[in-house]
């Protein structure tokens, strides 16, 4: 555990030998049970009952098939509707004491897997193999074009003047790298399999419009060409699919593979 969470669990009586409250220099004995009550905040948005298409669940993650259009968390503007509430209402009703914890986290528009810790312990491991690249992410794409059959985009990404929130290539920006690989050419469009080895935000989109193919339906990174075609074939969301997550598990160190069903890439049938 970090040693910020470990003192607060120590200084708040959530560090227990045997059910009874224990200081850190007590000598444990063959037998004991030791247990660590993590704290978790309460959310200040409403728990909801909506429809989450489980992927996984075990006693420390949870992962989900997030829809396109979905927000992940609330904010001002909406406080209700998200992932983070339908998740908050199915440990609601499955009496589960979990809080919100996103790993990996997506775009409104973007749809796939998302990974969820159960508590801030797991999330604290996963965010740091994170920052290792120890979670493989596979991502498919429909961008405009006809990109090279592999390749590595090597460019980094910047954020726009303030108050927007889009990004673009710059060399003021921070370093970033996704390979991908031509998966079929279909005339004008390709399916691409992408690889984000860091994880800037918008980076995929950016990527590719940066090397000349942007993802089809993407109203701020698409050309005139890709928009018009995403008009054409009535694409109306980003074609940007979350498709498998794959990690080792912290706790009991198997290897984890999550993919979301083939029927679920609606959009890539076209």
């Amino acid at each position: 555990m970090s040693l910020s969470l470990m003192n607060k669990l120590k200084w708040d009586d959530r560090l227990l030998v045997n059910g009874a409250p224990c200081h850190t220099d007590y000598l444990v004995k063959p037998g004991d049970i030791v247990t660590a009550k993590l704290p978790d905040s309460t959310p200040e948005y409403p728990a909801e009952d909506g429809n989450l298409e489980i992927l996984y669940e075990d006693d420390h993650f949870l992962a989900v098939d997030k829809p396109a259009g979905m927000l992940i968390h609330p904010s001002r503007a909406c406080n209700t509707g998200t992932l983070a509430n339908f998740v908050l209402g199915y440990y609601r009703k499955t009496g589960q004491n979990c809080a919100f914890h996103p790993i990996t986290r997506l775009d409104r528009d973007t749809f796939g897997v998302v990974l969820l810790a159960k508590n801030s312990h797991i999330h604290a491991l996963m965010m740091a193999a994170l920052r290792e690249n120890a979670l493989k992410k596979t991502y498919y794409a429909l961008v405009w074009g006809e990109p090279d059959g592999k390749g590595v985009i090597d460019a980094p990404i910047a954020r726009r003047e303030k108050p927007s929130l889009l990004r673009y290539v710059d060399d003021s920006g921070k370093p970033c790298l996704t390979t991908y690989r031509l998966l079929e050419n279909r005339g004008k469009y390709s399916l691409l399999e992408l690889h984000p080895i860091t994880g800037r935000t918008h980076q995929l989109r950016v990527h590719c419009a940066y090397m000349g193919h942007p993802i089809l339906g993407d109203p701020q990174y698409g050309s005139a060409e890709s928009l018009a075609l995403s008009g054409e074939m009535e694409i109306t969301t980003q074609a940007l699919c979350a498709g498998k997550l794959e990690f080792t598990h912290p706790i009991t160190r198997e290897e984890i593979c999550l993919q979301i069903r083939n029927d679920h890439i609606i959009v890539f049938n076209v």
